[in-house]
């Protein structure tokens, strides 16, 4: 019988990469995102190849009642959640803190933290109930330092690293794991958004070096996933060559 793993932020990025990857390992899927279309895209793709079963879930994981009601639509088997990542997550703007928009700072906040609590709130229950489950909580170098303009972004991936230890101690008792993933600089949509659209900022951000890739962390999602039992990974912090911390890397010329 397949494996059952929740992805959220599935509609492109880190998530898409992930969905594909534990499909590969034959876990039906539970995608979630706000883009339906590329949900349905991605479902029909993986349904076609490897031969499972994928639920789609169109929601804003920031609307506490969108998810209740989304992950209340689940039944029968469909509740038997062995995997939940949470990779849903966004920076927007790079500003000072003084100049920073409160449109970014709710978006963030709301994102990063109100929106993985919503639905970790949710399917904990489950794993519970089944005295077994997994969370990996996608977290950011971004959670260890601070860096010049970075200050509410990196505040939210810090209390994703906060949130990953307190669900580690709260649900040590119930045997289910809690891992956290946290990379550097990762070429997906994230710089796009982080700058509002501006394709050439965006790019600037990997000039002269080679970033992580989507495919790099659904790779070491994968793993965390396949230890055996008795072995959770705390953490893993992952870097591109060229990077040596969040403000130290080096550009070729």
């Amino acid at each position: 019988m397949n494996r059952l793993a929740i992805i959220t932020g599935a509609t492109s990025g880190i998530g898409k990469a992930t969905s594909v990857k534990l499909a590969s390992l034959k876990y039906n899927l539970i995608i979630t995102g706000r883009r339906e279309s590329r949900l349905e895209e991605l479902a029909s793709e993986l349904e076609k190849q490897y031969s499972l079963k994928v639920k789609i879930l169109t929601f804003d994981i920031r609307n506490s009642r969108q998810t209740e009601e989304a992950i209340g639509s689940l039944s029968g088997e469909w509740k038997d959640i062995d995997v939940l990542i949470n990779n849903a997550g966004l920076a927007a703007g790079a500003d000072t803190i003084q100049e920073g928009l409160l449109s970014d700072w709710e978006q963030m906040i709301d994102t990063n933290i109100k929106g993985l609590l919503y639905i970790s709130k949710l399917i904990i229950p489950f794993m519970i109930g089944r005295g077994k489950g997994q969370i990996v909580n996608i977290s950011s170098i971004a959670g260890k330092e601070v860096y010049a303009n970075g200050n509410v972004y990196c505040a939210t991936k810090h209390a994703v690293e906060a949130i990953t230890k307190g669900m580690r101690i709260d649900l040590l008792k119930h045997g289910i794991k809690v891992s956290s993933v946290s990379p550097g600089m990762v070429e997906t949509e994230f710089s796009i958004v982080r700058y509002h659209g501006d394709k050439t900022k965006a790019d600037e951000v990997y000039k002269g070096l080679t970033p992580l890739f989507a495919q790099d962390i659904a790779d070491t999602i994968e793993f965390i996933v396949t230890r055996p039992p008795h072995v959770n990974i705390n953490d893993i912090l992952i870097m591109p060559t060229a990077q040596a911390s969040a403000v130290y890397n080096h550009r070729e010329e």
